[in-house]
């Protein structure tokens, strides 16, 4: 399928043309949402890999980043890009498709298939908009677990993710404990930073802020607010690197000229960078989407409902939890630092429950949970051989 960039981000009427699988659900009862509104039918767009054994007891729910998608492994439909996790998904890698069931969908108020602001509300038979209800990472969740029962899955193997993934998974260890059987947060937290909440407001009020943004009706214009969507991606992706890897790749190195231009073209490789990025990024998300999907980010605060006590999110009954945890951090992201996923161990630690963490050395930021990594792979690799050996997991025929 090609998709022009004036059609880029799929149009809603192409979303089933894309590669991979489509459910929809809660047609007959809607979705509760922790708004209090519900949601339903509710359409979910997935990829697999690998082959569910007999037991079903081999499955990994991969749970994707803000400007992820379920394309993990598969090259991806617009950009041509390769899968996204492709270095730690597939056969023979650290999540070996040999031996597990891979699943990733596209979250709930995604771009990629599954019901968002871009999807047609059937109520009105246009686009949501604006008028899509606010979500958040439970309610993610909560689809994915219709997902989960829709593929006969009784309990999940393992449920990973890094950044907002890692929120996916700390939420499906503390809302379904007797459906996972280990958890793996990377690069995450309990709760979203007020940096973290600063950083997105800037991403929300630049696209907001663009003339062609039209209220979040810009699909009935016909139009889409690409540059400020483009100036959301940019402010964000500084964050997701480290001030070494910059240094690094770019320094003060001028972009094609071997002198100061005195104006306002990209003068530095960096600012060339960066522009690219956010130009490519217009091309596969929606600028609604992003908005729905930092606001989720933003609303996440785990021990929010527990009186504020982190250890009590992993209480079942009184009883600790059975799902059993490996963190993992990374030394130079200053946008998730280890402190946060140290929280996180601590108050595990303090009810005994089944946990390990580790913090990889690395110079990459946040973003080096997607990059080549050989420790982090190991680490993954590890956690899950350490699980089948404690489960008897066969592997797949």
């Amino acid at each position: 399928m090609t998709v022009s960039r004036d059609n880029a981000a799929v149009a809603p009427e192409e979303a089933r043309q894309l590669p991979g699988h489509f459910v929809t659900l809660a047609a007959d009862r809607p979705m509760p949402l922790e708004s209090g509104a519900s949601l339903g039918p509710v359409t979910i767009a997935y990829t697999t890999h690998g082959t569910l054994n007999a037991e079903a007891s081999n499955a990994i729910l991969v749970c994707h980043a803000l400007t992820g998608d379920q394309y993990m492994l598969d090259r991806h439909p617009v950009t041509g890009k390769p899968g996204w996790w492709e270095l730690a998904v597939g056969p023979g890698r650290a999540i070996d498709t040999d031996r597990y069931f891979v699943i990733c969908a596209n979250v709930l108020g995604g771009c990629m298939g599954t019901t968002g602001p871009k999807e047609v509300d059937p109520a009105t038979g246009k686009p949501y908009g604006m008028g899509f209800p606010v979500i958040t990472i439970a309610d993610m969740v909560r689809a994915q677990k219709l997902l989960v029962d829709h593929l006969g899955i009784d309990k999940l193997f393992c449920v990973i993710g890094g950044s907002m993934g890692a929120m996916q998974v700390l939420q499906w260890a503390v809302d379904y404990p007797d459906r996972v059987y280990g958890a793996m947060p990377i690069a995450g937290a309990a709760r979203h930073s007020a940096q973290n909440i600063a950083f997105h407001e800037v991403g929300r009020q630049a696209i907001m802020a663009d003339p062609d943004w039209h209220g979040g009706d810009y699909l009935l214009q016909g139009v889409r607010p690409t540059g400020g969507l483009s100036v959301a991606r940019m402010a964000a992706h500084i964050t997701y690197l480290s001030e070494t890897a910059l240094h690094r790749k770019f320094g003060r190195n001028l972009q094609d000229r071997r002198a100061l231009g005195f104006g306002f073209d990209a003068d530095f490789q960096v600012e060339s960078y960066l522009r690219h990025q956010g130009f490519t990024f217009v091309d596969r998300f929606d600028a609604n989407s992003y908005l729905y999907i930092t606001r989720a980010m933003d609303y996440f605060d785990l021990p929010a409902r527990y009186g504020g006590n982190l250890q009590d999110c992993f209480r079942v009954d009184g009883k600790v939890t059975p799902v059993r945890f490996c963190l993992v951090s990374f030394s130079s992201d200053w946008l998730f630092p280890t402190r946060e996923s140290r929280r996180i161990v601590h108050a595990l630690n303090a009810i005994a429950a089944n946990v390990s963490s580790v913090e990889i050395e690395s110079d990459k930021g946040h973003d080096a949970f997607l990059l080549d990594e050989p420790q982090f792979h190991a680490v993954l690799g590890g956690f899950l051989d350490g699980l089948a050996e404690h489960r008897g997991l066969k592997a797949a025929p």
